[in-house]
């Protein structure tokens, strides 16, 4: 029994093979592969430019790309719209709400995927998200009036919405789901992010800050110019010369003094040699 449960832990939930996109005349995308297991937390990292969100678009199939995209064992062409959204959630970089629309109903709009199930038990899950993100005293206040990282945080609360009740089973993508939040409120979001991946959730992030990057995924994935430069958990690719090359300025890496994770300091406005 443990072994089965421990195989169900590390099924692929996510594979790539070949992805490669252009645009405009422009290589976004250049031939990346990687699997993603149940349980894993990856962080997206690297330049401006690198292909972060152009690699969370071709996922989600917001943009077409070549190559192979498989959820859950079957190709992303091969699922239902309404099933695949029970599934997987997806937090853009960018998120454009123009009604107003209550802070509830927004998050309630994650459960849309969900309609077959009992009005009542959709009203929990969202209730005890509202709680979890301490939105509560906001609930019944219009979208439109919150400030940009209330707004994010509401974002957030609508994926892991969409995905509640079946977390050992889902994929939540999110696109720089920490920009405009305070320290804090980032402690909050990657925290939760860290819970469902404990619950059986593959979690992709897109992750600006590479030090909350170490902290939080168990394996980063850094990308160049579209392709993927490096792969592996953050102590592995955390080397001075790896990322002041990809990112063209000098750091150090140094180890945290609480539990030794790394953490990358920039070395003033020192371009990286080469």
């Amino acid at each position: 029994m443990k072994e089965k449960a421990c195989n169900a832990a590390r099924a692929a939930v996510l594979s790539l093979a070949g992805l490669s996109l252009r645009r405009a005349g422009r290589v976004l995308l250049d031939d990346v592969s990687f699997t993603q297991h149940a349980g894993e937390f990856i962080a997206l990292i690297g330049p401006n430019g690198a292909g972060k969100s152009t690699l969370i678009r071709a996922v989600s199939g917001e943009w077409n790309a070549d190559g192979d995209v498989h959820l859950f064992g079957r190709t992303r062409r091969a699922w239902p719209q309404r099933q695949l959204a029970q599934h997987v959630a997806v937090m853009p970089q960018h998120s454009t709400l123009a009604f107003d629309f209550s802070v509830r109903e927004v998050v309630q709009m994650g459960r849309l995927p969900h309609r077959q199930a009992r009005a009542d038990e959709n009203a929990a899950h969202v209730a005890a998200i509202l709680q979890e993100l301490d939105l509560e005293e906001f609930a019944d206040r219009p979208f439109t009036t919150l400030s940009g990282g209330e707004r994010q945080r509401v974002q957030f609360a609508r994926v892991l919405a969409q995905i509640a009740g079946n977390e050992a089973d889902s994929l939540l993508i999110l696109d720089e789901p920490t920009a405009a939040l305070d320290l804090a409120q980032q402690a909050v979001v990657l925290g939760l992010a860290r819970r469902r991946a404990a619950q059986g959730a593959a979690v992709l992030a897109v992750v600006h800050d590479l030090n909350l990057a170490a902290r939080y995924a168990d394996r980063v994935l850094l990308m160049k110019a579209g392709r993927l430069h490096a792969d592996g958990t953050a102590p592995s690719i955390y080397r001075t010369a790896t990322l002041s090359a990809a990112f063209g300025i000098a750091v150090d890496v140094e180890r945290a003094q609480s539990d030794g994770r790394p953490l990358v300091v920039v070395r003033g406005q020192t371009p990286a040699a080469g």
